[in-house]
């Protein structure tokens, strides 16, 4: 039974199937469906700004009469006329589109006035469409304004019952005032919204360069009028002039937007930071909700609470740790780790004039926006021109009768083909004609032939003026103007809605946070054992304070730092390790091997472990008596593979690492010869073999330390005592560096060490 059916239906689709490679067909749907999305959906058109859905919204209440100064409707009402006449698609998509065109933390200027639960800036949605109500607002009514004077072309809806206008022709600049957003298929717009006031001051710079050819216009000079974006939650745009100009001119780039923030002073020197202004798009819950998080985390210990006191204003409320605490790096930190400061990408896609999606730089949207204005003042004034041709055909017609009413009497009376008499008559039009026939009796009086020749007259005067714009370009721009101006007086800097609500601050530079805003600061003693075992006990331990070790293991180093500082780790293979004394393991049980907490090669052996001194410099040197200095910031690794710093030869191995701290270098060779030189003589660098310190013999170099020459060269005095000798006279074993040096003085330790 089943294989009939399917035999069936093969038979009767027979002639209509067509063979065609897979790939070639695929490629055909795939362009008609990124075409569509491109077209239709996901860019805005550069003359109204307005995508598809938007614009069909906006005209399906205009159509029901939800003018600025009506009653408002319930949206389910404009959501059900739009799905079903205009945009065949789901009703809470569209919903979602009317809810942000209402909201004003979304939009610079909204186009609808809505009328219950439409959200906030914390993220909560929208009531129901069936609770909410809506109408126009005057700035939607300014961007439909003159959809009745045929403009714009209309095109029939998809079911081809009803019409709808392609692009609405009022001379509001909605592109650039509300911004838009979109991602279509293979390319995306992002667009700030920006000030009316500042647009059209723009606009009138470019209109004068219109009627002056010697007038050149650059992005430069627009700029001086358009500072920049204009976001509606406010906010300040910290970013170099240059930037902002290299943007606009390509129509690509970027603006770093920071909250706006200030101090509050408290009793007994306390403050607490206020931020009165989240960025743009930026949810205030999750923001706060991020915060907390930092918080919690102990990632930003110098903060101890947030809170929200917003009412309808925002007001977040940072508490600081201490009155110690600096405000602005308190805030540079905040800036770095949450959504305080947020980066607005500029890509002006949109649908130009030719309707194709284009990148277009800032002249270039507003001299589209331009010349869809010419065109719809054209098209405006021929239309009202035809208008008052079409009237003045009547007036004429009408006085026609006055002059002759007694006749035009009797022909009603007497005649059969009234209105072919009428017009052979008196050389009437068929409009005429058929106008004089439609009068009303009461029309006849005196006093109407008055008003239809002041009628006449006054049509006249306006046609004359109209045929005049039509002929002149230095007219149309001098109209275009006026709109211009009209928008500004009613939306621009001087009004609640217009003025500017962004402002301008330096563009910061680029720093790292501190690590202490990061790290909460704590004393810790870190502990090293000879076999590799590391550990940061909490506080500073004291010296004589004995502590436990794996058995056969002992401590090998000990010294007092901090949480927030970083700790180096030289080995033998001439690499330098950095570990931060926040990551080390707690002084509970015995710590952790250290070759877990970095990438060391099995066969290194740990040379030295000290803190590092920012700005200081350190000595390195080999067992081949080489060495030179390294600044401890440039020593810093910031992989666990660790920083090559001296460059080893052969079989030698590294065996000296200390912090700079004199200006003498002292070094003994195993041949037991002492050498003490100048630190000058040793050079800086980022990484080597370094210089020769002594010469030797058959032998290696046995011990090397830094001192001050005031203060003489100490060494133990070995034994059972812990007496050390100070030697101040060391002329006789001063040299140059990488002479072979003198037997040292009486009581010199037979290890040959400075440090016993």
């Amino acid at each position: 039974m089943l294989i009939v059916s399917l035999m069936s239906i093969e038979s009767e689709f027979s002639g209509n199937i067509v063979e065609a490679p897979f790939g070639s067909s695929l490629s055909e749907r795939y362009l008609a469906y990124a075409l569509s999305t491109i077209m239709s959906r996901s860019l805005p058109d550069v003359r109204d700004g307005l995508k598809p859905v938007h614009r069909r919204l906006l005209y399906a209440m205009r159509l029901l009469k939800l003018d600025p100064s009506t009653g408002y409707k319930k949206c389910a009402r404009v959501v059900g006329d739009v799905i079903g006449k205009y945009h065949p698609h789901g009703d809470q998509s569209v919903y979602d589109a009317m809810v942000r065109l209402a909201q004003d933390f979304s939009v610079r200027f909204p186009l609808v006035d809505g009328q219950g639960n439409f959200g906030n800036i914390d993220g909560d949605n929208a009531a129901a469409m069936r609770y909410t109500e809506a109408r126009l607002t005057e700035v939607a009514a300014a961007l439909m304004e003159g959809l009745d004077d045929d403009a714009v072309d209309f095109r029939e809806t998809y079911d081809g019952e009803e019409e709808e206008p392609i692009v609405f022709p009022g001379c509001f600049p909605n592109l650039l005032a509300n911004g838009s957003t979109g991602i279509a298929v293979g390319m995306a717009t992002n667009i700030p919204p920006h000030n009316v006031g500042e647009l059209v001051d723009g606009m009138q710079l470019l209109i004068e360069a219109r009627r002056n050819a010697e007038l050149e216009v650059t992005t430069a000079d627009l700029l001086k009028h358009i500072q920049g974006p204009d976001f509606p939650t406010g906010g300040k745009i910290v970013e170099s002039r240059e930037n902002i100009l290299a943007a606009y001119e390509t129509g690509r780039g970027g603006f770093r937007l920071r909250a706006t923030w200030e101090k509050e002073e408290l009793p007994r020197g306390l403050y607490n930071i206020i931020i009165t202004e989240v960025p743009y798009q930026v949810q205030k819950s999750k923001l706060i909700e991020k915060i907390a998080d930092l918080i919690t985390d102990k990632r930003l210990p110098i903060l101890t609470d947030v809170r929200d006191e917003s009412a309808e204003d925002i007001r977040i409320v940072l508490e600081p740790k201490n009155r110690t605490v600096d405000e602005k790096i308190l805030m540079d930190s905040l800036f770095k780790l949450t959504e305080l400061e947020v980066r607005f990408s500029l890509n002006m896609n949109v649908i130009a004039m030719d309707n194709r999606p284009r990148v277009l730089s800032l002249k270039e949207v507003l001299d589209s926006f331009l010349d869809h204005q010419i065109e719809v003042l054209k098209r405006k004034s021929q239309y009202r021109l035809d208008k008052i041709m079409r009237r003045l055909e009547m007036l004429d017609g009408y006085l026609v009768a006055f002059l002759n009413l007694d006749e035009v009497i009797r022909i009603i009376r007497e005649e059969d083909e009234v209105k072919q008499c009428l017009m052979t008559t008196f050389n009437l039009t068929d409009n005429q004609a058929e106008g004089i026939l439609n009068m009303r009796l009461r029309s006849l009086r005196k006093l109407e032939e008055v008003e239809l020749r002041a009628e006449h007259s006054k049509l006249e005067k306006e046609g004359r003026k109209i045929r005049s714009l039509l002929k002149s370009p230095e007219l149309q721009w001098i109209a275009v103007g006026e709109k211009l101006v009209a928008i500004k007086d009613k939306f621009g800097q001087e009004t609640e809605l217009g003025k500017r609500r962004t402002r301008f601050g330096e563009a910061p530079i680029s720093e790292a946070v501190p690590l202490e805003a990061m790290i909460e600061k704590e004393p810790i003693t870190v502990i090293c054992s000879k076999r590799g075992w590391i550990r940061g006990l909490k506080g500073h331990a004291k010296s004589e304070e004995v502590l436990k070790y794996k058995e056969g293991d002992e401590e090998r180093f000990r010294f007092h730092a901090y949480t927030t500082e970083k700790i180096f780790l030289f080995a033998t293979s001439g690499k330098i390790y950095t570990l931060g004394g926040d990551k080390l393991p707690g002084g509970r049980g015995h710590g952790e091997p250290v070759r877990l907490m970095i990438d060391m090669e099995a066969n290194d052996e740990v040379v030295a472990l000290l803190p590092v001194t920012p700005g200081g410099k350190m000595f390195v040197a080999s067992s081949i008596g080489k060495g030179f200095m390294v600044e401890a910031d440039n020593a810093i690794a910031m992989k666990k593979g660790g920083k090559q710093i001296l460059n080893l030869p052969g079989d030698a191995v590294a065996t000296h690492c200390f912090a700079v701290n004199g200006d003498s270098v002292a070094v003994i060779g195993e041949n037991r010869k002492l050498l003490v030189f100048g630190l000058d003589e040793l050079p800086t660098m980022n990484r080597g073999q370094g210089v020769a310190l002594q010469r030797y013999k058959g032998c290696s170099m046995a011990d090397v330390t830094i001192f001050h020459l005031a203060e003489g060269l100490t060494w133990p005095m070995g034994g059972a005592s812990d007496r050390w000798r100070t030697e101040t006279e060391l002329a006789p074993w001063t040299g140059k560096r990488g002479n072979a040096g003198r037997l040292p003085p009486m009581g010199f330790p037979r290890n040959n060490k400075f440090s016993g």
